[in-house]
């Protein structure tokens, strides 16, 4: 098993594709070899060291993935949302201590304004296969690659800060290589499989189970410019995936984009596709295997797991929906606040422990010590384990909405609305109570040419849940806001769509 990102790369053979992307030649393993040691030389010309920080700001595509694989395999990277402002840019420059910020020539610009004077400014030059790194305009002579440790930080990144500073997640080139094999072992990868990414590569999913997982089994994985639910399966007829991997709200999209795609779909049939990040509604998954003739494989991510902690197995295994599956070479456990561990089928905090996991957060000891409980990582997120061991999760520890002292998890109300045939998306959220503290409020988006009233709404979650659950706000949408991976973020919905005086 590989310890470190460069040794992922020496899995694929030669000849056979690595990186690709819609319309364009891939790149085989080899040139893909080549390039990543080509530009780690570049790096250690300008006395780049193993724990030094290069921040990335590139767009998605296969040169955002050769100069992740490229940074990652010989210092710490730093990817970044391009999307960021110039003071966002400023505030994680500085706080991760980037030592060089890489981007495109004549491109985020916001980012290259927010860097220090500590920060080499690097232009990345050419398409993947071809690509260069200068300084100043001027052409970096390549030395010998500088190789770090197994337990020297690949990657850095940040946790999402809804509620508090963002923390520093440092990963060890150890948990993503242990992360990357834990998915190719799990969804069984071949050389023969090709992932089509559509998830942002600065972000922990898209970089793991698409990237990662793929060189980890010397498969190929080709990257989109972005999601974009209108070329879904333009790039589904290009590229001809085996699988996918995307957040519940692009699967919505690609739902809603399927009709009159039956040709393409049958003539590119997938041997299955994945959900992570976010909880899948048990009627979007059932949606998603009837329109494409796959199994649906929903797995259980964060940061700071490197990505995957559980998953449900492939067929003929049984994927229970609603669930997130058993634990993939990860210990997962169910604690109480008092740091007990509970039995199967009592509701508590989800725990875990496993090699892919950070040893802790940078700097933080606060953190740390609420984040940590004899060896297990508190992750912040409600569920119980099953009789079988399967994992279900009932909501966010800081998402449950406490109505007057009852506790009701929003995905609840989330999945019952999901049902109606008038609703698209539903999200459930918190809103300020003068007298119970909190209320229920819901977001919903309609169906195409859909009708349903707020009273409707209300009585049809009132016919499948208990009075106290039934939003007593209903608002209709056209788009709910997302985070910038696509995600339905809960905390701050109120503040965000009015409601939160």
């Amino acid at each position: 098993m590989a310890e470190t990102i460069r040794e992922l790369l020496d899995h694929g053979s030669d000849d056979d594709a690595a990186i690709a992307a819609p319309e364009r030649e891939p790149l085989s393993y080899a040139q893909l070899r080549a390039e990543v040691d080509r530009l780690a030389g570049q790096l250690a010309a300008l006395d780049i060291g193993t724990s030094d920080r290069v921040a990335i700001v590139l767009p998605n595509g296969p040169e955002m993935a050769v100069t992740f694989l490229a940074v990652a395999s010989c210092s710490t990277s730093a990817p970044l949302n391009p999307a960021y402002r110039e003071e966002e840019f400023r505030f994680y420059l500085e706080d991760v201590g980037a030592k060089a910020l890489i981007t495109l020539d004549g491109d985020a610009e916001a980012a290259r304004a927010a860097a220090g004077p500590e920060t080499q400014l690097l232009t990345l030059e050419g398409e993947a296969g071809s690509l260069s790194l200068s300084r100043d305009g001027t052409a970096i002579e390549a030395v010998e690659p500088r190789r770090p440790s197994a337990d020297e930080v690949a990657m850095v990144l940040h946790t999402s800060g809804t509620t508090s500073r963002p923390k520093i997640v440092p990963l060890s080139q150890r948990n993503l290589a242990i992360s990357a094999g834990n998915i190719h072992a799990h969804l069984e990868l071949t050389p023969a499989d090709r992932c089509l990414n559509v998830m942002p590569l600065f972000h922990i999913h898209g970089l793991v189970a698409a990237v990662l997982a793929s060189m980890d089994a010397g498969a190929a994985v080709a990257c989109s410019p972005g999601f974009d639910a209108f070329r879904f399966f333009d790039w589904v007829e290009d590229v001809k995936p085996t699988w996918f991997t995307a957040v519940p709200t692009m699967h919505q999209l690609i739902l809603s984009r399927s009709r009159g795609k039956d040709e393409v779909i049958a003539n590119h049939p997938l041997r299955f596709m994945r959900s992570s990040s976010a909880s899948l509604p048990p009627p979007v998954m059932a949606d998603m295997e009837r329109v494409f003739g796959a199994p649906m494989i929903e797995a259980y991510g964060m940061t700071e797991a490197s990505h995957q902690m559980a998953a449900n197995p492939l067929p003929p295994g049984e994927r229970k929906p609603g669930s997130v599956g058993r634990g993939s070479n990860v210990q997962v456990a169910i604690m109480d606040e008092a740091g007990t561990l509970l039995a199967q089928g009592e509701t508590g905090e989800v725990v875990i422990q496993g090699g892919n996991v950070t040893s802790g957060y940078e700097s933080n000891p606060e953190a740390n010590a609420t984040a940590f409980t004899d060896g297990w990582f508190r992750t912040g997120d409600q569920g119980y384990l099953d009789e079988d061991g399967y994992l279900f999760l009932t909501g966010r520890l800081k998402e449950i909405i406490n109505r007057g002292g009852e506790k009701i998890s929003p995905r609840e109300i989330d999945e019952v609305l999901l049902e109606h045939e008038a609703v698209d998306q539903a999200v459930a959220f918190a809103v300020p109570h003068q007298r119970l503290g909190e209320d229920v409020a819901v977001a919903i988006v309609l169906a195409d040419g859909a009708e349903l009233s707020e009273g409707d709404a209300r009585s049809y979650v009132a016919s499948r849940l208990v009075d106290f659950k039934v939003p007593r706000t209903v608002l209709f949408v056209d788009e709910i806001p997302k985070g910038p991976t696509g995600k339905l973020q809960r905390i701050g919905l109120a503040d965000q769509l009015g409601l939160g005086a």
